[in-house]
């Protein structure tokens, strides 16, 4: 739990816990080995090939599997010790990353790789997310500390895939993979020296994992307050992506330029990042939590300026906007805790976390779908307003469960 001496005020007392210190760095380590093994892949996979499609689908690899290891195996984030489940997460990707680098392991194995990492990833990400509250309760520290998480995943975004080329200056692809065990095993050593054993927080007997994966999943989705609150978390980023995915046909549509797509692409994590730090650093709790509905409802209207057709600089606006308004998230992740009993806690995180992945997916497929038959700057002002109108309705299921299911309604372990 967090210290009493920490800081009164602002991200600090965050970095005053200990164990959190070792997560967030661990964290930093994990995603620059995930940001180099996908740019490393994609070049080793294109120059092993030729292919196009081979090369792009390295990156689907890293989101498919997320479905599949969310339901079916998220109930190992309950039954084992959250400890070991990490490292052990950390171990298995860095020996895949391994196999990779060896100049042995043909494309068909390289692929298979990939989605075997992507299957552990949502439960190492839902059982670190459950983690937390362990290391800094279920309150206002847990909140400020997956922001942070959530703040360096999007700096990612800006920063990776530029480190990462530069990387592939100096180094051949294999030899960026092996960086990328590095990363790995560095992670699982500051999981195991820098974090408290634990127990597992369900049932760690008998029956199959699959089985009570899927029960616990139907426990969590079955809840009206649990549901609506994680279709909260899903419904804006599957809408938010769209602009990311179609940046490029767009700056061709508006005659911005190769120079633009960047921008484009980097608009709304700057938007998301500003968003988080000013919620998390400016606004108390209670402020927080009195936004979340009104900035969920209204976090996707800016893209419906799309339907102009603006210029660089006015869809640049549109876009930082729409990210900031996911700071509506803090406020959510605090309901969430509140509202999975603790046994079940693991198992939601990582159903949370593996369906976030996939709607992003599906979002990014429908959108260039949608953009084959309609201009881009119409599929992405219809994204604007299809999803405004999802949000509405969500957020009048989330306000119908706040007195009756959200106060006297908890669902069970399943």
């Amino acid at each position: 739990m967090a210290s009493s001496t920490a800081p009164a005020t602002g991200y600090t007392r965050v970095f005053a816990v200990r164990e959190f210190r070792a997560v967030f760095a661990a964290h930093a380590l994990s995603l620059l080995g995930v940001v180099v093994s996908e740019i490393a892949l994609t070049v080793l996979v294109y120059g092993l090939t030729g292919s196009p499609l081979l090369s792009a689908l390295t990156f689907a690899l890293g989101m498919l599997p997320y479905l599949v290891g969310g339901t079916l195996l998220s109930g190992i984030a309950d039954r084992c010790p959250p400890r070991l489940v990490l490292v052990v997460c950390d171990v298995l990707c860095a020996g895949c990353a391994g196999l990779m680098a060896l100049p042995a392991t043909p494309v068909a194995g390289l692929l298979a790789l990939r989605c075997a990492i992507a299957l552990v990833a949502p439960v190492f990400n839902g059982t670190r997310m459950a983690t937390l509250t362990d290391i800094l309760g279920d309150g206002e520290l847990f909140v400020l500390g997956r922001s942070l998480l959530r703040i360096v995943s999007q700096s990612s975004v800006l920063v990776g895939f530029g480190l990462g080329g530069v990387l592939l200056t100096v180094v051949s692809p294999r030899g960026a993979l092996t960086i990328t065990v590095c990363t790995f095993v560095a992670s699982a050593l500051l999981l195991r020296c820098g974090t408290k054993r634990r127990p597992a927080r369900g049932d760690s007997g008998g029956g199959a994992l699959v089985r009570y994966s899927l029960g616990g999943a139907r426990d969590v989705l079955g809840d009206r307050r649990v549901r609506a609150l994680m279709l909260l978390f899903w419904a804006p980023p599957m809408f938010m992506v769209v602009p990311e995915a179609l940046a490029a046909p767009y700056a061709d549509q508006a005659g911005i330029g190769v120079a633009g797509v960047g921008l484009l692409m980097s608009a709304a994590p700057v938007g998301t990042i500003a968003g988080e730090l000013y919620a998390g650093s400016a606004l108390s709790a209670a402020a927080r939590a009195r936004i979340v509905l009104p900035l969920a409802a209204l976090t996707l209207v800016p893209l419906i300026a799309y339907a102009l057709t603006p210029g660089l600089l006015p869809a640049l606006v549109a876009l930082a906007l729409a990210g900031a308004g996911s700071a509506y998230t803090l406020g959510l992740d605090r309901w969430f805790v509140d509202a999975v009993p603790d046994e079940l806690r693991g198992r939601a995180m990582t159903v949370l976390t593996a369906g976030l992945m996939t709607i992003q997916g599906l979002g990014m497929a429908l959108a260039g779908l949608a953009a084959e038959f309609f201009a881009v700057s119409t599929v992405v002002a219809g994204a604007g307003v299809l999803g405004t109108v999802c949000c509405l309705l969500l957020v009048a299921q989330v306000r119908s469960t706040e007195s009756r299911d959200g106060a006297d309604q908890h669902v069970t372990g399943g």
